[in-house]
């Protein structure tokens, strides 16, 4: 499998083993990263804890956040970021890759990512109650996309994304399945050629 395709870019398909693998391989290498920078705190006065999540990502909005940090928070802040910008990456790749799966535009993305915005926004994006009916909605969108994603069968045939990526593909070198094509049609050739000679006698 070409890795740099399947992590990183967004065009083609994947099917549904392949997008649970995607977030298996995110999940190893959170663990990876907040051991690593773990072990490395508290070898050298460095930070004991590594939290990545949406609210991080939310708070690096926020420009209050930097001007509270000392200059080792600014450059662990800056660590975080570029370590927060790969993983979105990596998730919108693979994300987008299934959707186009399910013969899907991109952008879906967009709505099924509501939820996580409306739950996990800073307090400087405080909503009152009378925004129960948008949290409610985007909800329904989180659930829907989370189903369209994981659970649901691409499409069966190519579509305008490309072909399905379950379909078998003939990994044979081209001069086998050339010399058998022409194998196939001498023998039919043949067979045509016996059947007409039986007619003429």
């Amino acid at each position: 499998m070409d890795w740099n395709w399947y992590l990183f870019r967004f065009e083609g398909r994947i099917n549904r083993a392949k997008m649970w693998l995607a977030v298996l391989v995110i999940l190893c290498w959170m663990i990876f990263l907040g051991v690593l920078i773990v072990t490395v705190g508290s070898a050298f006065g460095g930070p004991t804890s590594f939290e990545l999540g949406l609210s991080d990502i939310l708070r690096m909005l926020d420009p209050a956040t930097y001007r509270s940090l000392s200059p080792t928070g600014l450059v662990q802040a800056g660590a975080k970021a570029i370590v927060m910008a790969l993983f979105l990456w990596v998730c919108l790749a693979t994300s987008i890759k299934r959707l186009h799966d399910r013969d899907r535009s991109g952008w879906w993305i967009v709505p099924f990512s509501a939820v996580p915005i409306f739950n996990e926004r800073p307090d400087w994006l405080e909503l009152s109650y009378a925004e129960l009916p948008l949290g409610l909605a985007a909800l329904a969108l989180c659930i829907w996309g989370f189903v369209e994603m994981y659970f649901l069968k691409g499409s069966r045939k190519t579509n305008r994304f490309g072909p399905n990526p379950l379909q078998p593909v003939d990994t044979r070198p081209r001069w086998t399945r050339a010399a058998k094509s022409k194998w196939c049609r001498t023998r039919l050739a043949r067979r045509r050629g016996g059947m007409l000679s039986g007619r003429h006698e």
